[in-house]
Formats: C-alpha cells, structure tokens, sequence
C-alpha cells in the first residue's frame, strides 16, 4: 500500500481535523509574522509611516483581528502541547478527552484576553 493516498489525507476522524487545524494555523501565525515584520519595518523608514500604521492598527476591527490572532496562537500551542503528549506516549488512548481538556484550558486566557480588548472594541 502506497504511504500517499487521498484517503490518508482526505479522513474524517477527530485527528485528521486536529492534523489540519494545525497546519492552518501554523500558516496563519506565519502570515500574522510577515505582516508585523512589515508593519515594524516601517519604523525605519520613518516614524510618521509608523505611527500612523499604529493608528490605523488601533481600529476596532484590527482589535478583533487580534483576538484572532489569540485564538490561532492558542490553538496551535495547545495542539502542540498535545501532540508532544502523545509522540512521548502519554494519553494515546484518550485523545477525544484531552482534545476536550485542552479546550477547556484554552478558553480561560482567550476569555482573558477579550476581556481586556472589549473596551478598545466597544469605544
């Protein structure tokens, strides 16, 4: 049997969801990354190009997009976090439950933090 085949790829199952949502989210941190190295290279063209990027940042929708960017970071780290877990062989059997654990403990810092961004939204 061929390593490659659609239907390694293409499965249903809850690790093949979680298999791409980290590579999703790993795209999107490292676009996240390119935009903010554009955005600080602007500094050094001038502080004017600067700081009115950093006006233009401070709109409630780049706010939003920034609770975003929480989520992705927390996902991708927790994920992470998991499957280490699993490759040194802890919780292998188990991976709904702690699919659903990190879930939970994910929730709390990006509660966290859209409590601390809601009043820059909501000005």
């Amino acid at each position: 049997m061929p390593l490659i085949t659609p239907e390694r790829y293409l499965g249903r199952g809850l690790g093949m969801w979680t298999f791409w949502l980290h590579r999703i989210t790993g795209l999107l941190i490292a676009f996240y990354l390119l935009l903010h190295i554009l955005v600080i290279s602007t500094a050094v063209i001038s502080t004017g190009n600067f700081d009115a990027a950093m006006t233009t940042l401070k709109a409630p929708i780049f706010i939003l997009l920034e609770m975003g960017l929480v989520a992705t970071i927390l996902v991708h780290g927790l994920n992470g976090i998991r499957i280490l877990l699993f490759d040194l062989g802890y919780g292998v059997k188990k991976q709904k439950e702690i699919l659903i654990a990190f879930a939970v403990i994910g929730i709390v810092p990006f509660v966290w933090a859209f409590a601390v961004a809601l009043p820059h939204i909501v000005k």
